[in-house]
């Protein structure tokens, strides 16, 4: 049962009642939401760090939620936790100047090919751009999906831009309600409509089995009759050619 918000904070002890409350309440998302993210980590970032995070981002929620503004308390804690162990995430920045040229250079290739060909550009297209061969391609996938996480709720940040009016990419394909955010939903849709295009079959199926059905990408390589390794080199594609439209379009 959820606790009556009170409408006047002067009453002190009701209003640190329910706060008290709530965050006991809503407590369970954070450890939710951490485990989510974990899965699509590596081994390297401690699953403690996560829920330390959302929890900042569930008191936060808590002592700055406004009946007037927002449908429910459980919604607006979720994108405020799912905001700050993003920014969490970021703050390690585990990225070298190296790792970070590298995305640049195939987010460029993909979109020299798309660009000159008005198609998908495939694997091998993308290696003669960058000069390099398949395996070497495909080992710079697997060194960027491994030194962190990569999402698409990263490249795409609403009008306000700032951290918790983020829009999550999974709500724009799935629809779900995000009474924190500013942007007009049909306008993200019809973005990353036109963007998804732009991918192969094969990882337009990635795409929504993952952000969609919100299988693993162990359980998508199953599905798909391909090894785990290879499913993370095609998410990571994914998102190193949808990052350069993304950020295109939103900046």
């Amino acid at each position: 049962m959820t606790h009556q918000h009170p409408e006047n904070k002067t009453d002190e002890d009701s209003w640190e009642s329910w706060r008290e409350k709530s965050i006991i309440e809503y407590s369970y998302l954070v450890k939710h939401i951490a485990a989510r993210f974990a899965m699509r980590l590596p081994s390297s970032v401690f699953f403690g760090e996560l829920v330390s995070a959302g929890s900042l981002g569930l008191i936060d929620a808590v002592d700055k939620f406004d009946t007037s503004k927002h449908v429910s308390l459980k919604t607006y804690a979720q994108y405020r936790i799912k905001g700050a162990i993003l920014d969490e995430l970021r703050s390690m920045d585990p990225y070298s100047r190296s790792m970070r040229k590298k995305i640049q250079d195939i987010a460029k290739a993909a979109k020299t090919i798309e660009d000159l060909k008005g198609s998908p550009a495939s694997d091998e297209e993308i290696c003669e751009e960058l000069g390099v061969s398949l395996d070497a391609y495909y080992d710079m996938l697997t060194n960027i999906h491994g030194a962190s996480v990569l999402s698409l709720d990263e490249f795409i940040k609403t009008k306000k831009n700032d951290t918790y009016s983020r829009t999550s990419f999974q709500s724009g394909i799935k629809g779900d309600d995000n009474p924190a955010d500013c942007f007009d939903r049909e306008e993200l849709k019809f973005v990353l409509a036109q963007t998804i295009k732009m991918l192969t079959p094969k990882e337009q199926m990635v795409v929504s089995l993952y952000y969609y059905d919100e299988l693993t990408l162990k359980e998508i390589g199953e599905v798909l009759n391909l090894t785990e390794s290879r499913i993370c080199q095609i998410h990571t594609a994914i998102l190193v050619k949808l990052k350069v439209r993304l950020q295109d379009y939103f900046n």
